[in-house]
């Protein structure tokens, strides 16, 4: 779930920090830089782990400040495909399940990896398994708040740098301005048995 990257970054340091130990300044500023942030195609930042070189700083004609080119490890949070996860339904919709780690929160389950038969109710706003027993279908509930047990599948980037507006966009300035993706998503499945709800594989 969570990986080491090795990462290459110049920092800057301002004057007022020269007081402090540069390693001190240097992972506060890495931090301030890259926690909670995704990095294309390398997945959700989440803390420094160490730096393993510094190079030698330099002061440009102008800026006060110093800058020194750091090598670095980041802790990167980036689930390998097939591993088994645990989250919280977070909220269903007609698109699927949302799943959310606490941390994290764009995390689909589709319908067609849902187990099967599996039907969603407009009134409750939830995804319903129609179980199979001798005895006839339960309806096992999908609820907000539960924990669910699933298989990462897939894995979406979507590079979010901002860009300057098209000519199509100055002509059309009046529409709705476009869906804001995730620049980072999962895609899951409780298709087979032993996942899903935590509730529904406990034995009383």
């Amino acid at each position: 779930m969570f990986v080491l990257v090795e990462m290459v970054d110049t920092v800057r340091i301002p004057p007022w920090q020269f007081e402090r130990k540069l390693n001190d300044s240097i992972a506060e500023e890495l931090n301030k830089k890259l926690a909670n942030k995704v990095v294309y195609n390398v997945g959700l930042c989440i803390c420094l782990f160490d730096i393993t070189k510094l190079e030698d700083a330099y002061v440009f004609p102008g800026d006060g400040a110093s800058h020194t080119k750091v090598h670095f490890r980041y802790v990167v949070f980036h689930p390998f495909l097939d591993e088994i996860l645990i989250g919280q339904i977070k909220g269903c919709s007609p698109e699927g399940v949302h799943v959310s780690l606490g941390f994290f929160d764009d995390i689909l389950i589709p319908p067609e990896s849902l187990q099967q038969p599996a039907k969603f109710d407009e009134a409750e706003q939830v995804w319903v398994w129609e179980y199979e027993t001798e005895e006839g279908a339960h309806d096992l509930y999908m609820d907000t708040g539960e924990e669910i047990r699933f298989r990462v599948v897939d894995e979406s980037f979507v590079d979010t740098s901002p860009t300057g507006p098209s000519s199509a966009e100055a002509t059309s300035s009046s529409e709705e301005p476009p869906k804001k993706e995730a620049p980072y998503t999962l895609v899951g499945s409780i298709s087979e048995p032993g996942l899903g709800l935590l509730s529904w594989w406990t034995s009383n």
